[in-house]
């Protein structure tokens, strides 16, 4: 499959092997947040692979833009990881910078 060659693509998926360490972290009562997270970047994921697999131009950059969207999604729920405490500010910078990457590959398969 072509999306299995995409940086983009195996960038997040290094993420999402990284995230349940992270989640192990979360106090009880923040399931929403889990959830939340989890779901996030799987869209990100599904739909860059996705639109990768479309050859129309305004289909592919449609399923780019719900990719890029949820990446930004899970950034904001890293946010919100970082000043509630759950992770430490330099693992927040860390996971957005992996994440910043992504989303700079992806933005360059926009035509």
């Amino acid at each position: 499959m072509n999306h299995e060659r995409l940086k983009g693509y195996e960038l997040l998926l290094d993420f999402a092997k990284k995230l349940p360490d992270m989640l192990k972290r979360l106090p009880r009562g923040n399931a929403y947040l889990e959830d939340q997270i989890k779901r996030a970047l799987s869209s990100a994921i599904l739909n860059l692979a996705e639109g990768n697999g479309r050859y129309g131009i305004k289909e592919r950059n449609r399923f780019f833009d719900i990719s890029l969207a949820s990446i930004a999604e899970v950034a904001s729920v890293i946010d919100i990881f970082v000043v509630y405490g759950y992770i430490s500010k330099i693992t927040g910078i860390e996971s957005k910078n992996h994440l910043r990457r992504a989303y700079s590959m992806i933005r360059k398969l926009k035509q």
